[in-house]
């Protein structure tokens, strides 16, 4: 049966024990952007939108366009906030969407001020639960490079199994050939 992802209704937002995780809003983009500006240094290597400082008008653009895409259901960028100031301390999401299997990619990234605190995996746990239980997920991935220590680090405390090694699937800009390891949960073996 396919399914018409505009028809689906369901939350834009959800809490955890510190952190509310919530669709992008008009007006966000300048909060993101000074996260962003602050963590540049251990963006910059793993995350393409770090590798140019943005100006807060582009972080606006782009909370916008993830907006839009968040309520097309084609894409559906979160932002982390702290549930007791309403400050973003970072950005979540599920991405590379199918619908039809109901299979998708969590992202995540946290502001260098705030990270080693656990709030990374408490919003990986969030959004995983979101993903389950508000749309119905069958396979949720994070996919992170391998030299990317932290995010896999993540990826495990979650309770994510490594399926494997994507061996010089991505080139960086300066030709270098990077590895992408696949991190998975499956409903009826991790889940149900």
């Amino acid at each position: 049966m396919k399914i018409d992802p505009l028809l689906l209704d369901f939350p834009e937002q959800f809490e955890t024990a510190r952190l509310l995780v919530r669709a992008p809003q008009w007006g966000d983009g300048a909060p993101l952007n000074a996260a962003i500006r602050e963590s540049l240094k251990e963006l910059r290597p793993f995350m393409p939108f770090a590798r140019v400082i943005p100006e807060p008008e582009e972080t606006e653009r782009v909370v916008r366009r993830g907006r839009l895409r968040f309520l097309e259901r084609t894409d559906m960028m979160m932002l982390i906030c702290d549930k007791q100031s309403s400050g973003v301390l970072g950005a979540c999401g599920l991405h590379r969407i199918d619908w039809n299997v109901r299979r998708f990619e969590i992202g995540y990234w946290i502001r260098t001020s705030r990270s080693g605190e656990g709030l990374v995996t408490e919003a990986v746990h969030g959004i995983t639960d979101f993903a389950v239980r508000q749309l119905g997920a069958n396979r949720l991935e994070i996919r992170c490079d391998d030299r990317n220590s932290r995010s896999a680090a993540v990826a495990r405390r979650a309770g994510f199994t490594l399926e494997g090694v994507l061996r010089s699937w991505e080139r960086e800009d300066d030709g270098t050939l990077v590895n992408q390891m696949v991190f998975a949960k499956v409903r009826g073996i991790d889940f149900t």
